[in-house]
């Protein structure tokens, strides 16, 4: 998979690297001669050039990619790399980093942008996850279908809990993705039964999120 990252900071080295390890191609932009640092991710590509013009753009042939990620700290520079991959070069993914949590609401497809990433939202996210059992919180918002990466960790006395996943009349809308049990990571199903202390992983519109916690959260009489 080719993959171009606008953004050479300590964020877009460190998903660059990740990216290479796993065996994909990647092209790193960034208009700061600081910032162009090959020695730091010597099996990329490099290109020093402003990724929000087009130029820049048909350089890095981005026609060529199925993934761009708009990883700068100028959260307008990365709704502009967002949109012109999407609107003029047909990218599949496009992946931004929100840098301002004011600037969120922005970061949807209308700005091309199918998955938005904001540091301050997940940070906090994990923090409640870290400490909440038995309330719904959400990790991750993928604009495209306006869908959410939700979790739940089923408490004691949950009515859910013994009931096989196959069983449970989930809302619409929603899929059960993930089973985190202990050190293990079960892919769900239908004939696995829930138990108190499983993390549920959902992804589910937002619309539904209040009916899947109120599912989640029902007790045992």
């Amino acid at each position: 998979m080719r993959v171009v990252i606008a953004g050479a900071g300590a964020v877009g080295r460190s998903v660059a690297t990740e990216l290479l390890e796993n065996g994909h191609e990647v092209l790193l932009i960034d208009r700061d001669p600081v910032a162009v640092s090959v020695e730091r991710v010597p099996e990329a590509e490099w290109l020093l050039a402003d990724a929000c013009e087009i130029a820049t753009l048909d350089e890095a042939a981005l026609e060529r990619c199925q993934v761009v990620i708009a990883a700068s700290g100028d959260d307008k520079a990365n709704l502009v790399v967002s949109l012109l991959a999407k609107t003029e070069y047909g990218v599949p993914r496009v992946v931004a980093r929100v840098n301002h949590p004011a600037n969120e609401w922005l970061f949807n497809d209308s700005w091309g942008v199918d998955v938005a990433v904001s540091t301050p939202r997940l940070m906090s996210a994990l923090v409640e996850e870290a400490v909440s059992v038995g309330d719904l919180v959400r990790l991750m918002r993928f604009s495209q279908g306006e869908a959410n990466l939700v979790e739940l960790t089923l408490a004691e006395g949950a009515a859910l809990a013994g009931t096989r996943v196959g069983e449970v009349a989930w809302p619409q809308d929603t899929a059960l993705v993930t089973i985190i049990r202990g050190n293990r990571v079960l892919i769900p199903d239908p004939d696995d039964a829930l138990a108190a202390g499983d993390e549920l992983l959902f992804v589910a519109t937002g619309s539904r999120e209040a009916e899947l916690e109120q599912l989640l959260t029902e007790t045992l009489p």
